[in-house]
């Protein structure tokens, strides 16, 4: 008899991040890649035109398709009130927080609903987020506490910020993520980043204006480290080109000095990693730093704020600054900076740390979860 997972893959079908999709993806491919003996994956999927043709092509290997009778926005309401009809019992894994958590029977009819908390957005920021988004999250989360068998989340860190939201005991475990397989410079780096119109040599930065990304204290870091390098902020919401700018010349930097860039495919983020001097992750926020894991796996020298989660992630593989200091965070990117050996240096200890996040070693954790329930 065959064991079978069950993956929720509403990220798949239609995305509302491109990191959960990415996510979503890349944990699913490493299940079916890396299925146990006796054991299959599933897919769970919200109704859609070609969806069929859309999961094949994202996750080829699933033995079959559970197809909803609702698309994902109003699955994702349906969801939230509890009602979940025609979705079956099983082994069901959702790699986000949308998730049918009702009640099952685990004991009796083996059913198990696991979800996964990637941040802490909808609770750490949300008066920048849509009032409906923080309501949807945090009526997920309440359902979670209730019916969930476990909750994964990516940190230690956030695993300890987690007890504070509900009585989740022992059932939350951590599984951190990592850059999409195959994540490297690719050989047509320096192409791409003369068709994204981008200087040589340059500090990156990802984020938006809003207070949580810490751009202000990035742009502030630059100029303390009295640099001439250009900066490089990528991720940028459409729409939010115009006030980065503004924090930019607020912060000091000249016109010209920062080049403001959207979210980028994979091959494209990768080539203008390639391209970066250092990344510096200033936010202090609880979310997985998919950034700070790339730029790792890219080997690119990191500067971070010293936060439990930056503490957790870069480890060893970067330099940390004090955020109550603050001119700590432009002092350790001249640190970083200060001559071609400790460039490379730098880049070298960042490579190292970035073998310890794979998608392989995450789905090996999922499957264990599972058989443990």
């Amino acid at each position: 008899m065959t064991a079978v997972l069950r993956v929720v893959l509403d990220q798949v079908v239609a995305a509302t991040s491109p990191d959960l999709a990415m996510a979503s993806r890349e944990l699913s491919r490493a299940l079916v890649a890396g299925a146990p003996e006796g054991c299959a994956v599933e897919g769970i999927v919200p109704a859609a035109a070609d969806v069929a043709g859309t999961v094949e092509g994202a996750v080829p290997g699933l033995v079959a398709l559970s197809r909803m009778a609702l698309p994902r926005r109003e699955l994702a309401a349906s969801w939230q009130l509890g009602v979940a009809p025609g979705v079956g019992g099983g082994m069901i894994h959702s790699p986000t927080l949308m998730a049918p958590l009702v009640r099952h029977d685990r004991v009796h009819a083996h059913d198990q609903i696991v979800a996964t908390l990637w941040d802490l957005d909808a609770w750490e920021r949300a008066a920048e987020m849509p009032k409906p988004a923080v309501a949807w999250h945090r009526a997920m989360l309440k359902r979670a506490a209730k019916h969930a068998d476990a909750v994964v989340v990516p940190t230690h860190a956030m695993a300890e910020r987690l007890t504070d939201l509900g009585p989740f005991g022992d059932r939350i475990r951590v599984i951190a993520g990592a850059a999409p397989r195959g994540f490297a410079v690719p050989v047509d780096e320096i192409g791409r980043r003369r068709a994204l119109d981008l200087p040589e040599g340059y500090v990156l930065v990802a984020g938006s204006s809003a207070a949580s990304s810490g751009l202000a204290e990035a742009f502030r870091a630059v100029i303390g480290a009295a640099l001439d390098a250009a900066v490089v902020v990528i991720d940028v919401p459409e729409g939010d080109e115009p006030a980065v700018a503004e924090l930019a010349a607020a912060s000091g930097l000249g016109e010209g000095r920062v080049q403001v860039r959207g979210p980028l495919e994979d091959a494209d983020r990768a080539a203008v990693l390639g391209g970066a001097i250092a990344l510096l992750a200033p936010s202090d926020l609880s979310a997985f730093p998919w950034r700070v894991v790339e730029a790792l796996s890219a080997g690119v020298p990191i500067v971070a704020t010293d936060t439990p989660t930056h503490r957790e992630v870069v480890w060893d593989g970067g330099v940390l600054a004090a955020a109550s200091d603050e001119g700590a965070l432009g002092e350790a990117l001249a640190q970083v900076l200060a001559s071609a050996a400790a460039v490379e240096r730098y880049g070298v200890v960042a490579a190292d740390r970035g073998r310890a996040f794979s998608w392989a070693g995450a789905a090996e954790r999922v499957w264990q979860l599972h058989a443990d329930l």
